[in-house]
């Protein structure tokens, strides 16, 4: 039998049941979709897992399990930073430390940046979330998309944001 062929009849045999699996505990479609095919991606690419292994119910439901406790963490996470303040509203400029205010001031237009090279959709639904404190559901139905999508857009683009706070700190600590 193929790799191909093994991975098919893993698939076909397990996915059904894994989506059942994540939609029991996320109460949620699209969530259990989502979930579903990201274990299944990564089976895929893990192929010395499968291919060799008869016995598949224990260890996919195990990765699904992980899968979804670390989905969730990341949720409450993404919740928490919804509820801090703009950072806008702190107070940068209350150092007396010239390099401090230097430092705060290129972090803001750092932000700003970033925010304005971000594809369109994107930069609109991370203003409308953040900027204008619209709640996920709202900006689904302003913009005509599913609240999936729009929790999509604002993971992606903090993503993007990290990932340039990351660099700029890396930089700031090097110097």
């Amino acid at each position: 039998m193929s790799k191909k062929e093994k991975f098919e009849q893993l698939f076909n045999e397990m996915f059904p049941k894994v989506k059942s699996f994540a939609r029991k505990i996320l109460q949620s479609e699209e969530d259990a979709e989502d979930i579903a095919q990201d274990v299944f991606v990564k089976l895929w690419n893990s192929p010395a897992v499968w291919e060799e292994n008869e016995n598949w119910n224990s260890y996919v439901y195990t990765m699904t399990r992980n899968h979804i406790y670390n989905y969730l963490k990341h949720k409450v996470v993404e919740q928490k930073y919804q509820q801090q303040t703009d950072p806008e509203d702190y107070d940068y400029y209350g150092s007396d430390d010239i390099h401090d205010q230097l430092y705060a001031k290129e972090l803001r237009l750092l932000i700003k940046l970033t925010i304005s090279r971000m594809p369109e959709q994107r930069r609109k639904v991370f203003c409308m979330s953040r900027q204008e404190e619209m709640s996920h559901a709202e900006i689904a139905e302003k913009l005509g998309i599913s609240v999936r999508t729009v929790e999509r857009h604002i993971y992606l683009a903090l993503g993007e944001l990290k990932e340039v706070l990351y660099l700029l700190f890396f930089l700031v600590a090097i110097e």
